[in-house]
């Protein structure tokens, strides 16, 4: 049998992997996850996967084997749940030893109004991820109902560049988001799996072995 010839046009890229950790009371924070996951799944030679934060707490090193995480979770009083704060607290062994180091990281989050104080809940994850010393990617769309697209279904509708922020009325069911927000989310997921392409994947061992962090979190 004849080997199938990779196109010449076509690059030879190694398989990478992005975790998507979330948290979800409600289902709402899962349904936009499954949406990131879905975009990224469209970008050749990415291997996504859903991690729920309440089932690594015991196994954070799991972590490990990923070459990028996305970070979600809904805005609590201003904040991230509990759960995931539980989750983020676990992984302090991992940031003894720099394991995470050079990997990618981006986040989203969830509220039930347009603001909600979404922000904060990004700028605590990207704190977290700097302390661990990942590499960072935000959210580049331009919100196009600026560009006469309707609102709801405009991309990054709310005008959102450190993270992904989607919103679903108080009590509605888990998959009520604006086809916008939806749209947001799998465009966001295609970008992250294609910036961590265009990274390489980046070693966090070599990092680490230059830096020889020490040091324990009290």
């Amino acid at each position: 049998m004849k080997a199938t010839a990779i196109p010449a046009d076509r690059p030879v890229r190694t398989p990478r992997r992005l975790a998507i950790v979330y948290h979800s009371a409600h289902g709402h924070t899962e349904h936009i996850a499954s949406h990131i996951r879905a975009g990224a799944r469209e970008v050749p030679d990415v291997v996504a996967d859903l991690l729920k934060a309440e089932d690594l707490t015991a196994t954070p090193a799991d972590l490990i084997a990923y070459d990028g995480l996305v970070l979600g979770s809904p805005t609590y009083l201003g904040g991230v749940s509990g759960p995931f704060k539980h989750f983020m607290d676990a992984t302090g062994p991992l940031w003894r030893t720099q394991r995470l180091r050079g990997k990618l990281a981006a986040a989203f989050t969830v509220s039930s109004l347009p603001s909600g104080d979404k922000q904060s809940t990004l700028m605590s994850l990207f704190v977290f991820c700097m302390q661990h010393g990942m590499v960072w990617v935000g959210n580049p769309l331009l919100p196009e109902q600026h560009r006469g697209v309707p609102e709801a279904e405009a991309a990054n509708r709310l005008g959102s560049w450190s993270g992904l922020m989607a919103q679903s009325a108080h009590g509605a069911s888990a998959d009520a988001f604006s086809s916008g927000d939806v749209r947001t989310a799998r465009l966001f997921g295609r970008h992250v799996a294609e910036t961590l392409h265009r990274l390489g994947g980046m070693e966090a061992g070599s990092l680490v072995a230059a830096s020889g962090a020490t040091g324990a979190p009290a």
